[in-house]
C-alpha cells in the first residue's frame, strides 16, 4: 500500500508539473473503464456496451430521477379502458443515422428482438398477445392480462434501444455488425480500434425533446462535436492524463485515487449514480459443485460484505458496511428479509455445505479481471475466502472484455468455461426485481451463470402483475426471502463510484451512468 502510494503522488506531481495540451473545446476524451469489443447491447450485458448504446441509440421512454417513465422517441399513448391495449405513437422526425426515417416496424422489430434476451422485456413478452405496427408511427402492445409494469419496462435503464428494421431481425443470439441509431452521436466505425480508440460525432440532424434533461429522460442536446474514448489500463497513466488536461473525464478512477483527486484544484469529482453500484458473485449454476444450492450458500459464509468493501473501496464514506438487498439499500424496495443467517462469515459451515454439494477437491475455476481494479480486489477476497474452506483455486486472469466473452461461454470449466466471476450493476433496473438483469432466474433465457429457479421467477411475475404499491410489499419479501434460500447471485457490497472531470467541463447529467449529451467543455 506505501508503494501504490507513493507511485499515486508521483504521477500527480509528475502531471501537474505539465502543462495542459491546449485541448480542442468541442472534443471530450474520455478514459473508459473496460475495452469496447461487442457493440451489441442486447448480445450483453457489458455496461461499455450499453454506454455506447446511449450515445448511438434512442429509447422509447426514459427514467426520470424520480424513476418515473417518461416519453422519450414516442409522443403520446392511449390505453383501453380494460388496460389491456397499449398504443403508442412516435414524435415526428425521427431519423436514423442513414437518413432514412424510423418507422413503427422499426420499433416491433427492436423490441421483439430485445425481449428475447432482457430480463424485463421477457416478463413483458410474456404477458403480451400481440406486438404489432398499426402505421407508420403507431405500434400497439396488446396484453393477454393486466400488467403492471408496461412503462417501466420501455424506460428500463439497460435501454429499449431502437435500430433499423433489417439490423433488429438479426437473431438475439447472434451479434449485429451495423450500429446504425438514431440517437444523438454517430458511431465512427473507421476509427474504431478495440484497445485504443472509439470515436463518436455528433449527430446535426437528431432532434431533442424540449423538455430539460433529467437522469435518462428529456431533451438529449449533444453540444460536443465529438466524443473521444481512450482505453488505458494503466490507471497511473489514466490519472497522469486526466491531471495534465490530457483528457477531460475518467469514468471510473480507482477509489484510492480520490484524496489525491480531492487535492487537485483542476480536477472536480461527481456522483451521477445516486444509488451507487453492487457488486455480486455471479456462479454457474450449470455444472457441479454450484449446480447444488448449497455450494453457492457456502460462498456467502466465506467473508463479510465489509471484508470486500474495506479492499475495493477502502474510504468508508464510500460504502456500505452491510447491505443484504438484492434490490439496493436506499431504494424503495430495500429488504434484508431472508440474509439473517449469511451476515456473518462461517468457514467451518462453508466447508460443509460444500462437501454436503459433493465438492472433492477439483479446481475450481475463477475468472479474474485484471484492468478493473475494483473487480480485481473483490475477486482476491473472494480467492482467499474460497482456499481458506479449502478448496483448489483455478486463477484465470485476462482483461475485462475478454472476460466478457468468456462468460458467455457454456462450455466446462476446465474446457474453456468457469465456476466464478464477480460483476457489478447500478441504478433503477437493479432496485426493480423484474428489470435486475442478475436476478432474472430463468435458466437458459438467465444471464452468464444461467441461474434456474423458475419458483423464483413466478414470484417476480407475481409481483410485476400487482400495480399496489401496498399490495407489492409482501410479495416483494416473499421473493427476497426465497432468493437468499437459492442465491440467483451474491451480493458483497454497495459502493459509490464517482467520476473525475476537469473543472473546464460542464452540464454532466446524473444519470445513473455516464452520459454525453447536454455536456460543455468552456
Amino acid at each position: 500500500m506505501k508503494r501504490r502510494l507513493l507511485m499515486l503522488t508521483l504521477a500527480a506531481m509528475t502531471s501537474a508539473a505539465m502543462p495542459a495540451m491546449a485541448q480542442d473545446r468541442g472534443t471530450l476524451r474520455v478514459a473508459i473503464h473496460a475495452n469496447l469489443q461487442i457493440l451489441d447491447p442486447v448480445w450483453t450485458t457489458g455496461l461499455i456496451t450499453l454506454r455506447h448504446g446511449y450515445l448511438i441509440y434512442d429509447t422509447l421512454y426514459g427514467m426520470n430521477s424520480k424513476f418515473e417513465p417518461k416519453p422519450q422517441m414516442v409522443d403520446h399513448h392511449t390505453v383501453s379502458d380494460d388496460k389491456l391495449l397499449w398504443t403508442f405513437t412516435l414524435r415526428d422526425g425521427l431519423a436514423f443515422h442513414d437518413g432514412q426515417p424510423v418507422r413503427a416496424a422499426d420499433v416491433v422489430a427492436s423490441l421483439r428482438r430485445w425481449m428475447q434476451r432482457d430480463p424485463m422485456g421477457q416478463r413483458l413478452g410474456q404477458f403480451t398477445a400481440a406486438l404489432e405496427a398499426v402505421d407508420d408511427r403507431t405500434f400497439s402492445i396488446k396484453l393477454k392480462e393486466r400488467y403492471g409494469l408496461v412503462l417501466e419496462t420501455l424506460a428500463k435503464g439497460s435501454g429499449t434501444f431502437v435500430m433499423p428494421e433489417r439490423i433488429a431481425s438479426t437473431p438475439a443470439n447472434t451479434q449485429i455488425t451495423e450500429t446504425i441509431g438514431s440517437g444523438p452521436f454517430i458511431f465512427e466505425r473507421d476509427e474504431w480500434r478495440p484497445g485504443s480508440l472509439v470515436a463518436y460525432r455528433r449527430n446535426p440532424a437528431y432532434k431533442p425533446r424540449e423538455e430539460p434533461a433529467d437522469f435518462l429522460s428529456g431533451g438529449k442536446r449533444a453540444l460536443l462535436d465529438r466524443v473521444e474514448w481512450r482505453y488505458i489500463p494503466d490507471q497511473n497513466t489514466a490519472l497522469a492524463a486526466l491531471n495534465a488536461g490530457e483528457i477531460d473525464y475518467y469514468e471510473a478512477p480507482p477509489l484510492d485515487f480520490i484524496p489525491l483527486l480531492e487535492r487537485n484544484p483542476n480536477v472536480k469529482l461527481e456522483i451521477i449514480d445516486p444509488l451507487g453500484t453492487q457488486l455480486l458473485v455471479r456462479a454457474n449454476w450449470l455444472y457441479p459443485p454450484f449446480n447444488d444450492v448449497r455450494a453457492r450458500q457456502a460462498l456467502a459464509l466465506l467473508a463479510k460484505q465489509e471484508d470486500y468493501m474495506r479492499v475495493v473501496v477502502g474510504n468508508p464514506r464510500l460504502y456500505t458496511a452491510w447491505c443484504g438487498a438484492f434490490f439496493q439499500c436506499g431504494s424503495g424496495n430495500e429488504t434484508d428479509a431472508g440474509s439473517e443467517p449469511y451476515r456473518q462469515p462461517d468457514l467451518a459451515r462453508a466447508k460443509e455445505l460444500l462437501q454436503e454439494a459433493g465438492y472433492k477437491g477439483e479446481p475450481i475455476t475463477v475468472l479474474q479481471p485484471s484492468d478493473r481494479p475494483q473487480y480485481n480486489a473483490a475477486t482476491m477476497v473472494l480467492i482467499q475466502g474460497l482456499r481458506r474452506a479449502g478448496v483448489k483455486v483455478d486463477v484465470q486472469a485476462m482483461d475485462w472484455s475478454t472476460l466478457l466473452s468468456r462468460r458467455a461461454r457454456k462450455d466446462p470449466p476446465n474446457a474453456g468455461g468457469y465456476h466464478l466471476f464477480i460483476t457489478g450493476q447500478g441504478g433503477p433496473d437493479t432496485a426493480n426485481p423484474s428489470a435486475n438483469t442478475w436476478f432474472n432466474s430463468r435458466c437458459e433465457r438467465a444471464n452468464p451463470g444461467w441461474a434456474c429457479d423458475m419458483e423464483l421467477d413466478a414470484m417476480v411475475a407475481d409481483w410485476a402483475r400487482e400495480s399496489d404499491p401496498e399490495e407489492r410489499r409482501p410479495l416483494l419479501e416473499k421473493l427476497h426471502r426465497r432468493a437468499w434460500e437459492t442465491f440467483p447471485y451474491l451480493t458483497i457490497g454497495q459502493f459509490t463510484q464517482p467520476i473525475a472531470v476537469r473543472k473546464n467541463i460542464h452540464g454532466v447529467v446524473p444519470a445513473g451512468q455516464p452520459v454525453y449529451w447536454n455536456i460543455e467543455k468552456r
